[in-house]
């Protein structure tokens, strides 16, 4: 099975990589601590889950709405007003089999080749993986410990050209737990106003999760940018319900219609009795949210504390997010000339855009993905040939049979009746 050179743009999260090896060592008795996967390590709160049970119990097993059951986009568009003291309408909301989904739908739908996505570095990985996979180009933005993780509005405003679609913001931020203070984002939207053809993601999926008696600015409340915000959020870490999938974004009117579509053609919609779980954590009892959020507050007090007390390490402290940055690195700028940051460690790497994998002819592509070159046919397709660069169709590889339409082979269209004669081409009549 020969794949499409776009899979080859697509890179992964490691860390899921890693909870498959540790699970196995369970598997064998072994005990393993978990600091692999980004998920709280409490249940899921038993009224979310008996709430689950009751839908299934009576019979919600079957499709419901692409965008959403109603009732849970009602209750969405109420906490987000609530939490953001905005207006959010119920046909503004999308929910999505978690909170990935949105980020694959926004980059898929607002960025191709020739475009440029910016993105927090460092990042949840699938950021870069997906604007690589669409085609566009990732252009980072760099966090820095000196700055507390957060971005700088002046660093993103330069940044932009012509060729800018999307800018993705993440704070609280993963992996780092970077908080950006009000009078960056204020100084960004500010600028952003030059610069209309700009949409921007928002994510903010730690929303919940602040220490130090900080409270979550979300950019719903610039009413300035709203008709190009994409803002995402979900259960997954405020209720601990990773496992369930559950996540949603409330969008621009004009995307609504569009998202709903890709809903359709990706999974239809979410499974019901998820759905009425996320309905019971939003409308029922936030004791268990409350108690989560002060255990990781105490754990993120003792993590940095004792690992800044380790010889040559340090630990950056969090002002959100149940994760802290630590190790020897904490972006490129960190490390010598050739090393990169990767997992906190700097790193002897073949590049760092895909600019820096020479070597092929024009005929190829390359792409630099953690700091390693990787090659595939430029041209895609059993009859697709490249001369210099430029693509073009071989109706010669397809037989006489067979024509050559976008590098796929198709069989000539005889009359009803006819068939191909392969020896020469011909249309044949069938006796």
């Amino acid at each position: 099975m020969k794949l499409s050179s776009a899979m080859s743009r697509l890179g992964t999260e490691t860390a899921f990589e890693v909870l498959v090896r540790a699970r196995a060592l369970e598997a064998q008795g072994r005990e393993v601590v978990h600091l692999e996967i980004g998920e709280p390590d409490f249940d899921t709160p038993s009224n979310i889950i008996e709430a689950a049970c009751k839908a299934l119990h009576g019979g919600y097993t079957h499709y419901g709405p692409a965008a959403g059951l109603p009732a849970l986009r009602e209750a969405v568009a109420a906490e987000v007003s609530r939490s953001r003291k905005i207006k959010v309408t119920p046909d503004q909301v999308v929910v999505t089999p978690g909170g990935k989904p949105i980020m694959f739908y926004t980059i898929l739908a607002l960025a191709e080749k020739g475009d440029e996505v910016m993105y927090p570095n460092p990042g949840f990985p699938i950021y870069e993986s997906v604007i690589k996979y669409s085609g566009a180009t990732p252009v980072p933005i760099a966090l820095k410990e000196k700055d507390g993780f957060a971005f700088s509005a002046d660093a993103i405003l330069s940044q932009i050209t012509a060729k800018t679609r999307l800018i993705i913001i993440n704070s609280p931020a993963n992996p780092t737990g970077g908080v950006t203070p009000k009078e960056e984002v204020d100084k960004l939207v500010a600028g952003l106003l030059k610069h209309p053809h700009v949409a921007l993601l928002s994510d903010e999926i730690y929303s919940q999760m602040l220490y130090g008696g900080r409270k979550h600015l979300s950019l719903l409340q610039y009413p300035e940018i709203r008709d190009r915000l994409i803002m995402l959020d979900g259960w997954s870490k405020t209720y601990a319900m990773t496992g369930w999938r559950l996540g949603y974004a409330v969008w621009p009117d004009a995307a609504v219609e569009h998202v709903t579509r890709l809903c359709i053609n990706d999974h239809s919609c979410v499974n019901a009795a998820t759905q009425y779980a996320g309905l019971a954590a939003l409308q029922g009892p936030q004791d268990a949210v409350l108690s989560m959020v002060a255990q990781f507050d105490k754990r993120r007090e003792i993590i940095v504390r004792e690992l800044n007390a380790l010889p040559g390490f340090r630990c950056a402290d969090a002002a959100g997010a149940p994760i802290c940055a630590a190790g020897d690195c904490c972006n490129d700028a960190n490390c010598g000339v050739g090393e990169a940051c990767l997992g906190g460690y700097c790193t002897a790497v073949e590049c760092f855009v895909d600019g820096d994998c020479t070597g092929a002819d024009p005929c190829t592509l390359a792409t630099c993905s953690n700091g390693a070159c990787s090659y595939a046919p430029a041209c895609e397709g059993e009859c697709a040939t490249c001369d210099g660069g430029i693509c073009s169709s071989d109706d010669t590889l397809c037989g006489l049979c067979g024509t050559c339409d976008a590098g796929t082979c198709t069989p000539v269209g005889c009359p009803e009746g006819f068939s191909c004669y392969a020896e020469t081409g011909e249309c044949l009549g069938i006796a």
